[in-house]
């Protein structure tokens, strides 16, 4: 799943989400309307995306990568996990 929430990407990987700043990824989707943005693909391999409308490519590894490297995009996604996970009240 690959969705869009201002100039974040949030894409998941085998179950886990991740939060990327899309300017630190690519200027071409930076600067893409909604619409070029929502239209992808997954290659068939699956280790990558590609935007058709704006002939870009981008890799998972290097989007899992960015989105590691990303302080405010960690402790957001540690923020949902847990809210999606409460703790039992002991």
């Amino acid at each position: 799943m690959v969705d869009f929430v201002g100039t974040k990407m949030i894409f998941t990987v085998d179950g886990q989400a991740y939060r990327v700043d899309l300017s630190s990824v690519s200027s071409l989707l930076a600067n893409a309307k909604d619409s070029a943005r929502r239209s992808y693909s997954i290659s068939p391999s699956g280790y990558g995306i590609h935007w058709p409308e704006i002939d870009e490519d981008l890799s998972i590894d290097g989007l899992i990568a960015a989105a590691r490297l990303d302080p405010e995009s960690a402790e957001n996604l540690l923020l949902l996990k847990e809210q999606s996970h409460p703790k039992s009240p002991q």
